[in-house]
């Protein structure tokens, strides 16, 4: 995400930007990267499943912030990864990275890993909040761009690409973005310009900028032939007023480029310096990577005004089924269908578990493959036996698609795809039935078995956090104690169970009425480290649970 060393460098040039007090105006909110910046900025819990009702007052108070001052926000989340697959080694790196966060909060280390529903916890509080969201079907930062230029407002995030893109209303780092220092209507914020930076280097030709992006290494970068560039701009000088080499070499390559003011020109000079044999491959690389900093024409405020579609690709909206594009740019479904509609293959998220076991997403195996083959259409897909041999799975490209089924052949094909009944959950209140189904799939399939207490403790956490001995607290581990890695793969099944179930019932049009994962209304969260609701709840779910199983 970004270009490399770039935030640590700007960060000490405060000529690159401007203090400001917003107030009365828009503001674009790069949606994937607030929702996991700000659940690590709000110092929540990561190593226990998710801290989601903090996390929900935290966004609330930020809101409201927003709200005080005027300030309409509009959230633009990414879809699936690019379509290209320019990116895949730098995702990959990328996952690898969360996995090693995830073993080493297991061992009682530090680490940094997002909960697995934070974003379906920000999806869910945007909506209650009425905040306008929309979900792209490929990466967000080309559109976000086009989107603040079109309204002339700044553009909030820490991803250093917008330090690249040619913003009117500016970029503003959310660590500069003092939202809990409100004053009068204002909040007080430093914006970067990149009219600030090209001023800084004897007017600099801001077209530049996406070249010395690219040759800095940004996301897609890996031509190893630019390492002799590098070294050519490393002997130039400017060196020594950073201490940080990746620093030093962001000012030297700055300057290099600057006396340049025809982009060509420069980019003929960065071809000079490589061997003939090399110089087509990389003009090539260059002008193609260059592109991802041309802002469209096109941009998200037909959305926001009229509902109309969020792009004009006719590749992808060929891939994309029509009854789904709608919910998609709603985040009314998952972005896990467009990974599979484009690229066919889906990156889970880690959680903190045993590392010595199966993955914890492992439990809910059964479900993601009938859910990937309702997709995909192909049957395949499905492992489930038994009552799941009586579903005819539709391809989402038919006319008759899922959209056309009576809720009640959805709602029958979800019981079936997990394995349970309607009857025996008529007395459990209508936002508990899913979580309660989740639970008995959970219990057949987890792998340690859950023991009584694990499942009393998820009751706790469906039901009543204060009935005596079964408060979860009590299996939880203390902080400064080394974590129980078994209990933990324990309830991490059950929360990628809960994950999978929701996308399935989203896909199905949401037969059963989705749980909020997590309510401050009643101190709720589906966590199963910080639930808590009703004896009456705790009572129906738990004989739900045990006529279930």
């Amino acid at each position: 995400m970004g270009v490399q060393g770039l935030w640590g460098y700007a960060d000490q040039r405060p000529e690159f930007f401007r203090d400001v007090k917003l107030t009365n105006t828009k503001i674009i909110i790069d949606g994937n990267n607030f929702y996991f910046q700000f659940y690590h900025n709000s110092s929540l819990d990561e190593r226990h499943g998710g801290d989601y009702d903090l996390y929900v007052e935290a966004l609330k108070r930020f809101f409201q912030t927003l709200s005080d001052c005027n300030i309409q926000p509009y959230v633009v989340l990414d879809g699936c990864c690019n379509h290209t697959d320019q990116k895949l080694e730098t995702t990959k790196l990328r996952a690898k990275g969360h996995i090693k966060s995830a073993h080493d909060l297991s061992m009682g280390r530090e680490g940094r890993l997002l909960p697995l529903l934070t974003r379906n916890v920000f999806i869910q509080v945007l909506s209650k909040l009425g905040v306008p969201l929309v979900q792209c079907l490929l990466e967000a930062d080309k559109e976000i761009a086009a989107l603040a230029n079109q309204w002339s407002c700044p553009v909030l995030s820490t991803d250093t690409d917008f330090c690249i893109f040619d913003l009117k209303g500016g970029f503003c780092p959310l660590t500069q973005f003092k939202w809990e220092n409100a004053s009068q209507g204002r909040i007080p914020a430093r914006c970067y310009f990149i009219e600030n930076v090209c001023a800084n280097f004897n007017g600099m030709n801001k077209d530049l900028l996406p070249l010395f992006a690219v040759i800095n290494s940004n996301d897609y970068s890996d031509m190893k032939v630019m390492y002799r560039f590098y070294r050519h701009v490393a002997s130039s000088s400017h060196m020594s007023a950073y201490r940080g080499k990746k620093q030093a070499i962001i000012h030297s390559l700055l300057t290099w480029l600057s006396p340049f003011q025809d982009l060509k020109v420069a980019i003929e000079n960065v071809l000079n310096v490589l061997p003939v044999s090399d110089r087509e491959e990389v003009r090539e690389y260059l002008s193609s990577q260059m592109q991802v900093y041309k802002i469209p024409e096109r941009n998200l405020s037909g959305f926001f005004i009229s509902g109309s579609s969020t792009t004009d690709d006719i590749q992808l909206r060929s891939l994309v089924p029509r009854w789904t594009l709608a919910a998609l740019e709603k985040a009314q479904l998952p972005k896990t269908v467009v990974d599979l509609l484009v690229l066919q293959r889906v990156f889970l998220i880690p959680q903190v578990e045993n590392s010595m076991r199966l993955n914890a997403h492992t439990c809910a195996l059964p479900i993601r493959r009938a859910f990937y083959g309702m997709i995909l259409n192909r049957r395949r897909h499905s492992s489930v036996s038994g009552p799941m041999s009586s579903l005819t799975f539709r391809n989402l490209r038919e006319h008759s698609a899922l959209s056309k089924l009576p809720l009640a052949r959805c709602l029958q094909m979800f019981l079936e795809i997990l394995g349970v009944s309607s009857s025996t959950v008529e007395e459990v209140p209508r936002h508990l039935v899913l979580p309660v189904y989740v639970t008995h799939f959970w219990l057949i399939h987890s792998d340690p078995r859950p023991s009584l207490q694990h499942l009393q403790a998820i009751l706790v956490g469906i039901a009543h956090a204060a009935s005596p001995g079964l408060a979860l607290q009590e299996l939880r581990t203390s902080r400064q104690q080394p974590l129980d890695r078994d209990a933990a793969h324990i309830f991490s099944q059950w929360q990628a169970t809960l994950q999978i179930s929701l996308h399935l019932n989203q896909l199905l049009c949401r037969p059963l009425e989705e749980p909020e994962v997590s309510s401050q209304r009643k101190k709720k969260s589906l966590s199963p480290f910080s639930w808590s609701c009703h004896q009456q709840e705790f009572t129906s779910a738990a004989i739900a649970v045990g006529v279930l199983a």
